[in-house]
């Protein structure tokens, strides 16, 4: 423990901020699964109410990572990292629905 009085008042400010960022980034990680879950309903059963709440929960998780990016919880490249991870599972899932009808013979005959 700390003898000098700057040096446990760093220590407890060094607290405070640990629980602080915590609690951001626990959030921010909710949130992130919650948009998850939601895009991945919306591939399976495509619907303009789950295309708005995919799009709501974007929304949400942007605003939080720009929020923790601002307040120095994150990093400017790890915000970005972040959203770009949310851009292309959103991508790669649309595209994935949008390839399996396609693919799939109606008719019994042999596509050659």
């Amino acid at each position: 423990m700390a003898n000098i009085k700057s040096a446990i008042k760093r220590i407890q400010v060094a607290e405070r901020n640990r629980l602080r960022n915590k609690s951001y980034k626990s959030a921010l990680r909710t949130l992130m699964k919650k948009y998850f879950i939601a895009v991945e309903n919306y591939a399976s059963n495509p619907t303009n109410e789950l295309k708005t709440e995919v799009e709501q929960r974007m929304s949400k998780a942007y605003s939080k990572i720009d929020k923790a990016v601002k307040r120095g919880v994150l990093h400017k490249n790890n915000g970005s990292r972040k959203k770009a991870r949310l851009a292309r599972f959103y991508k790669r899932h649309l595209m994935a629905e949008k390839s399996q009808p396609e693919s799939t013979v109606t008719d019994g005959s042999v596509a050659s």
